[in-house]
């Protein structure tokens, strides 16, 4: 599954693969994977992008705020 919001928000944040790969102590293979969709990140990795980023984990995976409907 790609998340589609966690490639767009470092790209808003004008941040780079390897700062926030350093940031999160992963590798920038790593974090290149989760925005591909090539690998998952479990709860916690997803709870750690929400709070670097400051935005909900449902941004991070549909790429937009959740909003009832």
């Amino acid at each position: 599954m790609k998340l589609k919001g966690l490639r767009e928000i470092r790209k808003k944040k004008k941040y780079s693969q390897v700062k926030v790969a350093m940031d999160l102590n992963m590798s920038r293979e790593t974090l290149s994977r989760y925005e591909t969709g090539a690998r998952n990140p479990d709860i916690e990795m997803l709870i750690k992008f929400s709070d670097y980023y400051n935005v909900s984990i449902d941004y991070l995976i549909r790429g937009e705020e959740f909003t009832k409907r």
